[in-house]
């Protein structure tokens, strides 16, 4: 052991397995303390500690430990966790998972340096998501409300265009009343590279990566890396939204990556596995992303998260979609039927559910921000989809000619609701009227005595009696 000017420079290293190495003779370290490991040639990388005790420590190296050995290792511990330089200069910039610029442009020159694990938001001081952010997005607007300082994820399967939607929602999102574009926060982890790519064109062509920063872990990356991906990404975020005072969105993909690399670290730990071989504190670690999230009191800025996790097998009882599902207010569900028959986005809104929406819409319609019939119209979307959906399982027994013509109008709906209001394009951008406008056009097929969830004084206002004649 020797001492350096900024930590403990330890040579004994006893084991190398996996993305961990295991440090002898180690007199001080703290959990997650920054350590530099060099190998022979003098090259060097990033690690953190994670356990110590009984003289030894074990640490995660960031970026793998291919090509070290036993014997021509050293490990510095430097008396501090990992930090991340930040100021507005981070806009518009391509970074690594770590941090690094990949932009080929210098280092940002920070005006403070934030430990990347952030610290907890105090229960009191936490705002109650109340503003409603207009996404451009029918059917996300219109039911699935989305709420300023919401975390709401996307569920998808593999082949699904869920990276297209971030990229939309990402593109067109401003909070209503404010007008106000989003700070974007895009972290990739484990990604293919046209998956990156796709990102940073998208931003670069609509103008929005002037205030975006982007942070890419792709596919062929050190898988360890992916568990400090979002961490620095959130860090960003927090500095512009609770010191800049801007509004952040924080696009995480895929957590499923994410995940699959904790489950590596415990299983190379020999830790006890749980569901599906993952840890069994597996909820506790997405806690500490998701709950960054949120608004605190007196501050303008807000972040609101929108993670996206690829289930495998498109099942959605896997541990990583279960668990976030208790964690996070909500989901997008991606509906693989829907997307077969080229809908997008292919949302299926009856596994689909924003919890803040009710909360919020009750909020803003007094306030004046927000249409009164907004909620019940939704309400009213939904059961007739789910009366239609009903239906047409039926139909496939008993044929529609053993149907009802009220049941025939509700086939009809739900044909005219997938086609008019699910679908849209790519780069249509819907307000909050044209939703609601096409949602009427849309349950005005149905009788008016069928829309039971709706005051007589918005049917007589918004139904378009000559649809319901067609």
């Amino acid at each position: 052991m020797s001492k350096a000017p900024s930590g403990l420079e330890y040579s004994k290293v006893a084991e190398i397995k996996g993305p961990l190495i295991v440090v002898d003779g180690v007199e001080k370290a703290a959990f997650d303390e920054l350590v530099e490991i060099e190998d022979d040639t003098g090259e060097r990388r990033l690690a953190s500690v994670l356990e110590t005790g009984f003289g030894r420590a074990v640490v995660q190296v960031f970026e793998g430990t291919s090509g070290l050995s036993v014997s021509g290792t050293r490990a510095k511990f430097l008396g501090r966790t990992m930090e991340l330089p930040v100021s507005d200069q981070l806009l518009g910039r391509v970074f690594d998972g770590l941090g690094r610029p990949l932009d080929g442009l210098p280092d940002p020159v920070g005006r403070e340096f934030r430990d990347v694990n952030g610290f907890p938001i105090n229960p009191e001081r936490r705002e109650y998501p109340t503003d409603l952010i207009q996404t451009g997005v029918s059917v996300i607007d219109g039911m699935l409300t989305l709420v300023r300082g919401q975390k709401l994820p996307i569920f998808s399967g593999a082949g699904m265009p869920h990276n297209k939607l971030a990229a939309q929602i990402a593109r067109q999102s401003t909070v209503v009343g404010e007008g106000e574009e989003f700070a974007v926060v895009f972290a990739a982890i484990g990604v293919q590279n046209g998956e990156a790519s796709f990102f940073r064109r998208t931003l670069e062509e609509s103008g929005a990566i002037r205030r975006s920063i982007l942070y890419l872990n792709l596919a062929d990356d050190p898988a360890i890396e992916r568990i400090i991906t979002p961490r620095v990404a959130l860090t960003a975020a927090e500095y512009l939204a609770y010191e800049l005072g801007t509004h952040v969105l924080v696009i995480i993909t895929d957590m499923t990556n994410y995940s699959e690399a904790l489950r590596e670290i415990s299983a190379a730990r020999e830790e006890v596995p749980g569901r599906k071989g993952f840890p069994g504190y597996l909820y506790t670690d997405l806690a500490t992303i998701y709950e960054r999230a949120g608004r605190i009191k007196q501050k303008k800025g807000s972040i609101t998260q929108m993670p996206i996790l690829s289930m495998p097998s498109d099942d959605v009882t896997h541990p990583i979609p279960d668990l976030t599902g208790y964690i996070t207010e909500g989901q997008i569900f991606l509906g693989r039927e829907l997307f077969r028959k080229g809908i997008y986005p292919p949302v299926y809104v009856l596994s689909s559910l924003s919890r803040l929406m009710g909360p919020a819409l009750g909020y803003v319609i007094k306030q004046g921000k927000a249409r009164a019939d907004h909620q019940m119209a939704g309400n009213q979307l939904y059961n007739a989809y789910a009366r239609a959906q009903e239906l047409r399982a039926l139909a496939e027994i008993v044929g529609k000619s053993g149907l009802t013509s009220s049941d025939l109008k509700y086939l009809k709906f739900g044909d005219e609701f997938e086609q008019r209001y699910l679908k849209q394009g790519y780069d249509e951008n819907r307000t909050f009227d044209e939703t609601l406008r096409i949602g009427w056009d849309v349950l005005s097929i149905l009788p008016e005595s069928e829309l039971t969830n709706i005051k007589e004084e918005f049917i007589q206002k918004y139904y378009v009696k000559t649809r319901s004649s067609d």
